[in-house]
Formats: structure tokens, C-alpha cells, sequence
């Protein structure tokens, strides 16, 4: 039996992923409709990095919570893990959603995704970028080049209905606003949310949803994210960066950054050595968020898939949180 090269990521990491995202989902859950995203997001960054601590790997963050002095931990170039082998990039989001969750408001995940070692691709100055995602029946029908509601028209076509059937799911921000008037102009939908499009791309790709594309312009490193989840669950997501003024674009250029170039899931994240792992805080359309039942426990849904197989795993736990907090160092979970 031929065995997979130890330097590599293997089967066993997915499951350590999902302790890592349940870990930081019930660590920020504790905050929901608090008002205080920032202790939210601390809370998930705290939990988060704990328990990577305890998994087997030599890894490094590539996408993180940003620079060293901006982040004290999960920060971009951070090696985390116990340092043995495999060899891996590290992206991480520990709240997709800081202000839903302060809000009490729908779909904020917590969020991991992890590939070989220089398989990820890197932002480097550029925070945003326009992305165009869809499901496996309609990856070839995606294009930035064509104007998106004439993309929108061949969808319909594709999926014998009107075009007032497909919905648009994007950001709600200004930058966007003369894309939602062409769109609505051309008969069809707009479902605006008010963050998180890791979560957006995810429910574009997954079958029966209520959406059937989402495109914005979003954060690059959640494209990264998204991208290695959509490597296994089928689909494509497009991205073109999107410098956000002159300085920003100058430094992308002078870094050999092409910036016409649309970017496809496997140039976002190469090879097939890809997991993704997201835990809901609170429930949305991808993911039911932390519940809470009687005493001390807790329940989670999560989503975890590994590319080389085309695994897709729904996990529900049930927590007792009185054990976790004795085993987690008094994390308030």
C-alpha cells in the first residue's frame, strides 16, 4: 500500500481542523448581541490559536489577522503547530462576521483553511479583490470580462428559467452600487448581506440554495478562504484584485502583481492537499450557529472537506462546556 508523503497535509488533519473552528465558534458565541465585535473577534483569535497549538504540524500563516505588529497572534508569518511534520500554509478568518455576531445577526462562521506548503496564493498589498462565484453547473458560464448581467442571461438559459429567477448575493457598500442597478436592470435579483462573503461563496456553490452566483468586490484573503473550500465542493470563484487607490496599486505593480489577471480557484490555492473547515456562531443558510441547552452544553454544525478525496462532511457536536473550559485553560466556551 503506497503511503502519502509525510511532508505532505493528510486525511487525519480534517478533523483536527473542525476542533480548531468549534473551538473558536463556542469561544465567540459567548459575545453574540453583546455589542463588542472587537471582544468577539478576540475571543475566536484566543480560542482559535489554543488549540492549534495541539495539532501536528510545521505551519504558517499566510493569511492571518495582518502584520505582526497589528496582530499578537495568527499574525501573517506566524508558525503555528507542534513543528512536526506536514508542511503547510495556514489561512485563517476566527470570526468571518465580528459584527453579525455583536449584532446577533445571521451566517458568522468561524473559519480555517490549510494547504501545502507554498501552495496559497499571496494578497501581498492588495486587501481587495472582485469575485464572481457559482456551483458546478455553471463554473464555464463565469467570466469577469463579459458584463455580469449578460452572464446572468446565459445562467438562466443554462437552467431553462426566466432571468427575474437568478439571484445576485453581494455586499451591501456603496463601490457596489452601480453593479445592483445593471443587475435589477436586467430583470434579476439582489440579495444584499451585510458582511461576510466567505459565506456568500459558500452558499452560491452549494446545491438548492436560495442564491445563484455572488460577486463583489470583497476581501482578498476571504477569496483565498473561500477558494479552498470550493476546490472540493465544486463550482468556481474568480478573482481579479482590486487595488483600492494609486499608492496601493503601485506597490502591487512594483511587486509583479498582475492586475488584469483573473485569478481561478486553483491559481487562489494549488494542488490538491486543500481542507477547509468552518464551525456556525450564528445560524445562517450554510450553517446553524451555537445553540445552547440545558447546564452546560452546547451544540455546533460544522463544515469540513478535503480536496484530494472530494470529502464533504456536515458535523454536528454536542459540548459540555464545563469540560472544555477545565481543558481549555478557563475559556469562557
Amino acid at each position: 500500500m503506497q503511503r502519502d508523503d509525510p511532508t505532505k497535509p493528510d486525511r487525519n488533519l480534517a478533523l483536527e481542523l473542525v476542533r480548531v473552528t468549534e473551538a473558536a465558534a463556542l469561544a465567540a458565541a459567548r459575545q453574540i448581541g453583546r455589542g463588542d465585535k472587537e471582544a468577539a473577534d478576540q475571543a475566536a483569535v484566543d480560542a482559535m490559536r489554543h488549540v492549534l497549538d495541539t495539532v501536528a504540524m510545521d505551519g504558517v500563516v499566510v493569511i492571518g489577522e495582518g502584520e505582526k505588529d497589528e496582530a499578537p497572534m495568527l499574525y501573517n508569518g506566524e508558525h503555528i503547530g507542534d513543528g512536526s511534520p506536514p508542511l503547510v500554509d495556514i489561512a485563517v478568518d476566527p470570526l468571518e462576521g465580528t459584527r453579525l455576531t455583536a449584532l446577533g445577526m445571521p451566517s458568522a462562521l468561524t473559519v480555517i483553511a490549510l494547504a501545502e506548503r507554498g501552495a496559497m496564493f499571496d494578497p501581498g498589498p492588495c486587501v481587495y479583490m472582485e469575485k464572481l462565484a457559482g456551483g458546478p453547473d455553471i463554473a464555464d458560464l463565469l467570466d469577469l470580462e463579459r458584463p455580469l448581467p449578460e452572464t446572468l442571461a446565459l445562467i438562466a438559459q443554462r437552467r431553462g428559467s426566466s432571468i427575474r429567477d437568478i439571484t445576485v448575493v453581494m455586499l451591501d457598500r456603496p463601490r457596489h452600487h452601480e453593479q445592483m442597478a445593471a443587475v435589477r436592470a436586467a430583470g434579476a435579483r439582489v440579495r444584499l448581506i451585510v458582511d461576510g462573503d466567505v459565506s456568500a461563496s459558500l452558499l452560491a456553490v452549494s446545491e438548492n440554495a436560495p442564491v445563484d452566483v455572488m460577486w463583489g468586490i470583497g476581501g482578498t484573503p476571504e477569496g483565498v478562504i473561500s477558494a479552498s473550500a470550493i476546490k472540493c465542493l465544486g463550482g468556481q470563484i474568480l478573482g481579479r484584485l482590486w487595488p483600492r487607490d494609486e499608492d496601493e496599486r503601485r506597490r502591487a505593480v512594483e511587486a509583479g502583481y498582475e492586475l488584469g489577471r483573473v485569478l481561478t480557484k486553483d491559481d487562489l490555492v494549488q494542488g490538491e492537499h486543500v481542507f477547509f473547515a468552518a464551525t456556525g456562531v450564528t445560524d445562517g443558510d450554510v450553517l446553524q450557529g451555537v445553540r445552547y441547552g440545558r447546564g452546560e452544553v452546547a451544540t455546533t454544525e460544522s463544515l469540513v472537506t478535503r480536496t484530494r478525496s472530494r470529502t464533504v462532511r456536515r458535523i454536528s457536536a454536542r459540548h459540555d462546556r464545563a469540560k472544555l473550559r477545565e481543558l481549555n485553560a478557563g475559556f469562557d466556551i
